[in-house]
């Protein structure tokens, strides 16, 4: 059985980012796999990485157990809007305090080279937008595709990302809503 951990990026509830992760957890809910979610709005606390890596801050319990997860996942679904070319502030946040030196990935001593401790998984990053996914692609070069893809997972050890890029959002139409969330369904279903 898989284990799928989805993580809504998303601070509104009311967004259409929440449709999303509830069908892509219907659809995997058909398979046979097993299902976790982290909603990160619902979280309790500091987004700040105060001290950067200089000195560590201790995790709240619910970033412990965000850690727990992510160790427990076989493949991760990120779900988040694309602001300002990247995740929203609550979701960096959550990366920057959760994805630590020693959980995440460990640097090798007198080294530029690290070791990635979160291997073996795979992951499925959903994106949405208020311009067309071409547009997003080929005008800006698709940063926050490349941040979490390249630097964030691809950096931990995560090597299998696949990405959906939905957009236009806004003044889309129900149709067109509809439409994303079958596919989206359909992606959880097969686990991808």
């Amino acid at each position: 059985m898989k284990k799928i951990l989805i993580i809504n990026g998303h601070p509104d509830k009311e967004s259409f980012n929440f449709a999303l992760a509830a069908s892509y957890k219907k659809g995997a809910g058909k398979s046979d796999a097993i299902i976790r979610e982290i909603i990160i709005r619902d979280l309790h606390f500091n987004p700040n990485l105060q001290f950067g890596y200089r000195k560590r801050t201790e995790l709240e319990p619910d970033l412990l157990d965000a850690q727990d997860k992510l160790k427990w996942a076989d493949h991760i679904v990120l779900l988040y809007p694309v602001w300002w070319g990247s995740v929203p502030a609550i979701m960096k946040g959550f990366l920057d305090r959760v994805l630590l030196p020693g959980f995440a990935f460990k640097k090798r001593e007198n080294s530029l080279w690290w070791d990635k401790c979160l291997t073996g998984k795979s992951a499925r990053v959903i994106c949405t937008l208020d311009q067309p996914a071409w547009y997003y692609k080929w005008y800006y070069g698709r940063p926050s595709h490349n941040a979490i893809k390249k630097l964030t997972l691809h950096f931990i050890g995560v090597s299998k990302v696949r990405t959906t890029t939905i957009g236009p959002i806004r003044l889309s139409s129900k149709d067109f809503r509809a439409k994303w969330l079958k596919k989206v369904e359909r992606l959880g279903h097969l686990n991808k």
